[in-house]
């Protein structure tokens, strides 16, 4: 499960996210719960959340049912 989501990241998620300046960590992977770490201008970018959640989350949950929900950790 972890290295279909650190692909799913890496393919999918990270470009976009370094094409803004930002980008992401994958922390943790606990009970479906993915916990992920935003850094660079995503860390305090105002539009994070929804980012993390219609985003992150979203793609991660199309594509991996196993995933209940995504969180992120500082």
């Amino acid at each position: 499960m972890i290295a279909k989501i650190k692909e799913i990241i890496e393919q999918q998620i990270r470009p976009a996210l370094q094409s803004d300046g930002g980008d992401i960590e994958l922390v943790d992977v606990e009970d479906g719960i993915v916990k992920v770490r935003l850094v660079g201008a995503c860390s305090h970018c105002p539009s994070s959340a929804m980012t993390l959640y219609q985003g992150v989350e979203k793609m991660l949950m199309d594509q991996m049912p196993e995933v209940k929900g995504i969180e992120q950790v500082w």
